[in-house]
């Protein structure tokens, strides 16, 4: 049982359940790791028991994983854990076409046309990487809030076998869209996703299916036998070029069928054309009720004319021709079962992939790394995953996906995950160290710093351990660590001064600055034209007593004639 926190491979964490059917489970997940949210999809029921289904799947879904398409959701992990079965997939925040469908019934033709032309290039990119996706129906199809649509589940559809639909509760679902072949049994080709395009194009078009029935098997004989009905009928202001593009998209026999879904993208492209809404109505050129060879039976009434003895007479050459018939048809059939039933015994031996544990890699390069695992036969990602450890020297390995110990088959892709810093800050003890040094330092590392001087009376400033500036104090212990953008408070030791009465003691202006320069005193000077006193005296001050280094002394001193400013010349414009 799947609930919320669970975390399926120790990678994606369960957030809700997004999706229920009798083929699997959907859930919205968040990938620790790359940090964003995926959908991840767990195998059910008898599908999850079978072996043969499981590596099928496997198979498929990794072959799936490289397809790159807008329209294509993409798949992003493929795994076991503890007897759980996952693919996980970009999470597409949307709705299903099924669900579209059922809210609105029919569709304009102008968003049929949109749809259907980003499926069909879907589709077509499959088909060129020679995959087919054997279950095209809009449940299958997300719709995006801008009209955007993306189609899922290439790996579970090629994973199915056509003749093994019984063993998943969406076999009504699929039916309804199953092509002639597949429901009698035949193998699946690129005309076999055609058919399945021009059935959800119909449904798009009209609001529903063409073929309904009690059960699976009414429906397939329907698929096999009846033909598709008019939409032109059902709605006239569809034109014949769209129907037609429906009925050879949608054609029982396979020869009557579009070659590729190229063809179909393109006649949908101009199917709007003032040259082409008014075409006749396709007329198919190959036989299409009968799929099986046409028997040619006797001429009986032939037979009935001959005289008594001819017919007697000829009996035995008859039976004769009937038991060669038969040994040759018998023989052709113990063959065919010959060669299944030896197919069966050595095709999963040539199929079968051996099992790999996958070794320990930790504290190895990444080059090394990718040796050993190549070595044990398998792939290694271009993609370096990065991890924050603080016992495994940046950029040596530190773990890979899936984990270092679990068992995979050969081939599988292994993501290698290296150690960085982790960003965090050592403290150290700072006392006796100027505060602008630490400030620098423990800034660039990523700390807030807050200054806060702490007055040194003047009597103890001469025995006084540290130096004026020095740190004495720290809000952060030794050794203890911050996160970047933690705060540290520094405190740092002030010495005290005592301003004179500059104008008692008879100072000149020399000697005041030479006083502010030794004591890191910032000094204003103001001046005042005065013929009172010689020129250069200081008459007036703005504070005195005792202060600390660094604050600001303000003092007038007299001048005997105003000091004209240089004149300034106006920019030229």
């Amino acid at each position: 049982m799947i609930t919320k926190g669970d975390k399926i491979n120790e990678r994606y964490q369960i957030i809700k359940t997004i999706g229920e059917g009798g083929m699997a489970n959907v859930y919205l997940a968040n990938d620790i790791i790359l940090n964003r949210h995926v959908a991840v999809k767990i195998l059910r029921g008898d599908l999850a028991d079978d072996e043969k289904f499981v590596r099928r799947f496997q198979r498929e879904a990794l072959s799936a994983s490289k397809l790159n398409h807008p329209n294509i959701v993409e798949v992003y992990d493929v795994g076991e854990d503890n007897g759980q079965y996952y693919i996980v997939m970009e999470y597409v925040n949307g709705k299903t076409l099924k669900s579209l469908v059922k809210k609105r019934g029919a569709l304009t033709l102008p968003e049929v046309i949109d749809i259907m032309t980003q499926l069909l290039s879907a589709i077509m990119c499959a088909h060129d990487s020679y995959i087919i996706h054997r279950d095209i129906k809009p449940q299958n199809v997300m719709i995006l809030e801008d009209g955007k649509v993306k189609i899922m589940d290439f790996g579970i559809a090629m994973a199915l076998n056509s003749n093994e639909l019984t063993q998943t509760n969406s076999v009504m679902g699929s039916v309804h869209y199953l092509p002639p072949e597949q429901a009698n049994g035949s193998g699946s080709t690129i005309k076999s996703d055609i058919y399945s395009l021009g059935i959800l194009m119909y449904e798009l078009l009209i609001g529903k299916v063409p073929f309904k029935g009690d059960n699976a098997v009414e429906i397939a004989i329907k698929q096999m036998k009846e033909p598709i009905p008019s939409v032109c009928k059902q709605n006239p202001d569809i034109p014949q070029s769209i129907e037609n593009i429906i009925l050879k998209a949608c054609a029982k026999n396979p020869k009557n069928r579009y070659d590729s879904v190229k063809e179909m993208y393109e006649d949908i492209l101009k199917a709007l054309n003032d040259d082409e809404v008014n075409q006749q109505k396709l007329v198919y050129k190959y036989q299409e009720n009968d799929l099986e060879e046409t028997k040619v039976m006797p001429n009986l009434s032939r037979l009935e004319k001959k005289p008594k003895e001819e017919v007697e007479v000829s009996k035995p050459k008859k039976k004769n021709v009937k038991d060669k018939i038969l040994w040759i048809t018998g023989g052709i059939f113990a063959f065919l079962v010959a060669l299944v039933c030896l197919f069966l015994i050595i095709y999963p031996k040539l199929a079968s992939v051996p099992d790999v544990t996958i070794p320990d890699v930790s504290n190895l390069t990444v080059v090394e790394a990718e040796a050993k695992l190549k070595e044990m036969g398998l792939l290694v990602a271009s993609d370096v995953l990065e991890k924050e450890n603080d016992e495994i020297e940046p950029g040596k390995v530190v773990g890979t996906n899936p984990q270092i110990g679990r068992t995979v088959k050969e081939g599988t892709e292994i993501v290698i995950i290296v150690a960085k810093e982790s960003g965090k800050v050592t403290i150290e003890d700072y006392t006796g160290t100027n505060y602008k040094t630490v400030e620098a330092n423990l800034k660039n590392a990523g700390l807030n710093v807050i200054l806060e001087p702490k007055k040194i009376e003047k009597e103890a400033q001469e025995d006084y351990k540290y130096h004026e500036f020095d740190v004495i104090d720290q809000s952060a212990k030794v050794a203890s660590t911050l996160e970047p953008g933690d705060t540290i408070v520094l405190y740092y030791a002030v010495f005290t001064v005592e301003y004179p009465n500059f104008y008692e003691e008879n100072y000149t202006l020399e000697a005041v600055e030479e006083f502010c320069e030794k004591n890191d005193i910032i000094l204003d000077i103001k001046y005042q034209v005065s013929d009172e006193y010689p020129d250069g005296t200081v008459i007036s001050q703005n504070r005195t007593g005792e202060v600390i280094a660094g604050s600001t002394l303000t003092i007038t001193v007299t001048q005997k004639t105003v000091i004209d400013s240089p004149e300034i010349e106006e920019p030229v414009e």
